[in-house]
């Protein structure tokens, strides 16, 4: 391998495996939010997630034969997608809801929980998310879970069988960024299954820091979806993410509190 080659290949960020399955991009995006289902494929085309998730209580993939369906403009066929319990506020709705998914998606095993705790912030409800994750896993489900950014309920989800555990940095749609990276490398720092940051990202900044701090993807939807201008905006969060995992493979500088000069000063003439 020349140097050329050994640069382009380093420049490349590595795969994301969820589950037993190897992803490209290790950022995933929801389906919501969008003003109307062709700026929904563009942006997400723009993106270049493989994984698009999707609330089975608020978005049609069948169960309304009459209306349109999501996956008309995201196919199975060229996306994974990912079911998710947004709405649900108790374990045995979160169940109920990814069963049906499951017999509308022909059996399909990798699923997104989340149980929320209540409309106005829309935390998890930590107690309710591990009673639905043992069910859900003993059902045969491949759970990636929304939880709290608290590195021993991470544990627990993570010794449950839960395929990825996705703490979020701040509530979801705030767009506040991350406000506890700390915890969030505590979380990192043990777990033995993907962490991907889920909810409170509000641009691209905040997906190149998450990234940064070691974690295995990014998920979101407002931040795309209630932008300006989405399909620009998935754009720069497919740039951030891939700069930021490159960033965290590359190793940063440590950070000192004195100046260091760019150009060494050894051998130069007086």
């Amino acid at each position: 391998m020349n140097r050329m080659d050994s640069l382009q290949e380093s420049q490349q960020p590595d795969g994301l495996t969820i589950a037993g399955k190897t992803y490209r991009s290790r950022l995933l995006v929801g389906s919501g939010k969008y003003r109307d289902l062709e700026e929904t494929r563009v942006a997400t085309e723009a993106s270049g997630a493989e994984i698009i998730t999707v609330a089975i209580r608020r978005v049609n993939i069948g169960q309304d034969p009459n209306a349109p369906s999501l996956l008309d403009v995201v196919p199975p066929s060229k996306y994974t997608i990912l079911p998710n319990t947004a709405g649900c506020y108790n374990a045995k709705d979160a169940v109920y809801t990814l069963q049906l998914a499951r017999e509308l998606l022909n059996g399909h095993k990798l699923v997104k929980l989340e149980v929320l705790g209540d409309e106005k912030t829309l935390f998890p409800n930590m107690p309710e998310t591990l009673k639905a994750a043992e069910t859900l896993v003993r059902d045969g489900f491949d759970v990636m879970v929304y939880c709290s950014d608290d590195p021993i309920q991470a544990r627990m989800l993570e010794e449950i069988g839960c395929v990825a555990v996705m703490p979020l940095a701040s509530l979801i749609g705030s767009g506040m960024g991350i406000l506890n990276p700390w915890n969030l490398s505590l979380i990192i720092e043990q777990a033995r299954v993907p962490v991907l940051v889920d909810a409170g990202v509000g641009t691209a900044s905040d997906a190149a820091i998450a990234m940064e701090l070691g974690c295995d993807g990014v998920l979101m939807n407002t931040a795309i979806a209630g932008a300006r201008d989405p399909v620009r905006m998935a754009h720069a969060m497919r740039l951030a993410v891939d700069a930021g995992r490159n960033a965290y493979l590359a190793g940063r500088i440590p950070k000192r509190f004195a100046a260091s000069p760019s150009s060494p000063m050894a051998g130069r003439a007086a």
